[in-house]
C-alpha cells in the first residue's frame, strides 16, 4: 500500500490512522520537505507504518494506489477560491503528468482550491477514467454544517445528518430538506428551515459554513487540521474499501439540471477503485435551482481556461 501526499498535516492523519505502510512526499522546497520528513521519520516508533520517504522528484511516488495534490498558491485573505485558479492550473500542467508518469493505476484526490475546477484540470491532464479523479469537494463542508447543527442542537455531530453539495466554496448548496436527526426531519419540524422566514435563523449555520475557511485563514494564516482530517476520512474510505458515501467532487454533467461539464459535490459512494456510485438525491426545486447556478458559476470561470 503505497500513497503520495504533499501536505504535512495530512500525512500525519494518514499515519496515526494506520492507513498506509508507505508514506511519499514531494514538494519542491527541498529544505521545507527535507525537515518535514525528518520530523515524521521520528517519530516511526510510534508508528506502523513501515516506510517514510520525501523527494521533489515524482519517481519517488512511484506505484502509488492514492495520490493526494493538495500542491498549489495559497488562498490570501478576503480572496475567493475562484481567484485561485490560473494560478493553479499552471502548477497543475507540471504536476498531474508526472503523477500519472509513475502510477499509471492511482486514485488520484485533488485538494487545492479551487478543487472542483482543478479536478476538472486533473481529470482533462491526466487521462485517467471520471472514477478516479476525485475532489474533496464538499466533504469538509459538510462535516462543518454538522458540527455547527450540533451545537445549535445540543446533539453530537455523528448524530447530527446534513450535506452541503456543489461547490467547495461561496455558492454551495445546504440541503434542508435533507437534515434530520434519528430520522426526523427538521424541515418536517421548521417548514421555513433556511428561508428568510425561519425564526430559528439556520440559514446563519449555513453562512457561518462558508464563512468558517476565511474566518481561520483571517486568525492563523490559513487551513490545516479539519482539511487533514477531511481527506484522511477520504483516503480511508478509499484504501479500505469501506464504500462509506461521502459528499465529494465529480462529474455531474446530466444530474439535477447541470450541462456543463463541470464537477461539483454531490454524495458518492468511495471504494479501492475509486468513485463506484453517485447517490441521486432528491432536491427541492430551489435546492436545484442554486446547484445549477453553482455549476454556472464554475463554468463561467472554467471555459476560459487554457489546459
Amino acid at each position: 500500500m503505497n500513497e503520495a501526499v504533499s501536505c504535512p498535516n495530512a500525512s500525519t492523519f494518514y499515519l496515526l490512522q494506520d492507513l498506509t505502510d508507505e508514506l511519499a512526499l514531494v514538494d519542491v522546497i527541498e529544505d521545507k520537505l527535507k525537515g518535514e520528513v525528518m520530523d515524521l521519520q521520528h517519530g516511526s516508533l510510534f508508528l506502523k507504518t513501515h516506510k517514510i520517504v520525501a523527494d521533489k522528484d515524482y519517481s519517488v511516488t512511484a506505484n502509488s494506489k492514492v495520490v493526494v495534490v493538495t500542491a498549489g498558491a495559497r488562498q490570501q485573505e478576503g480572496e475567493s477560491r475562484l481567484n485561485l485558479v490560473q494560478r493553479n492550473v499552471n502548477i497543475f500542467k507540471f504536476i498531474i503528468p508526472n503523477i500519472v508518469k509513475y502510477s499509471p493505476n492511482c486514485i488520484i484526490l485533488v485538494v487545492s482550491n479551487p478543487v472542483d475546477i482543478l479536478t476538472y484540470v486533473a481529470w482533462k491532464l491526466s487521462g485517467l477514467p471520471r472514477n478516479r479523479v476525485i475532489g474533496s469537494g464538499t466533504n469538509l463542508d459538510s462535516a462543518r454544517f454538522r458540527f455547527l447543527m450540533g451545537e445549535k442542537l445540543g446533539i453530537h455531530p455523528s448524530s447530527c445528518h446534513g450535506w452541503v453539495i456543489g461547490e467547495h466554496g461561496d455558492s454551495s448548496v445546504p440541503v434542508w430538506s435533507g437534515m434530520n436527526v434519528a430520522g426526523v426531519s427538521l424541515q418536517g419540524l421548521n417548514p421555513d428551515i433556511g428561508t428568510d422566514k425561519d425564526k430559528e435563523d439556520w440559514k446563519n449555520v449555513h453562512k457561518m459554513v462558508v464563512d468558517s475557511a476565511y474566518e481561520v485563514i483571517k486568525l492563523k494564516g490559513y487551513t490545516s487540521w479539519a482539511i487533514g482530517m477531511s481527506v484522511a476520512d477520504l483516503c480511508e474510505t478509499i484504501l479500505k474499501n469501506l464504500h462509506k458515501c461521502h459528499p465529494v467532487s465529480t462529474l455531474v454533467k446530466g444530474m439535477h439540471g447541470v450541462k456543463d461539464e463541470v464537477f461539483l459535490s454531490v454524495p458518492c459512494v468511495l471504494g479501492n477503485s475509486g468513485l463506484t456510485d453517485v447517490v441521486h438525491m432528491t432536491l427541492q426545486p430551489d435546492e436545484e435551482k442554486q446547484l445549477v447556478k453553482s455549476a454556472e458559476t464554475l463554468w463561467s470561470v472554467q471555459k476560459e481556461l487554457t489546459l
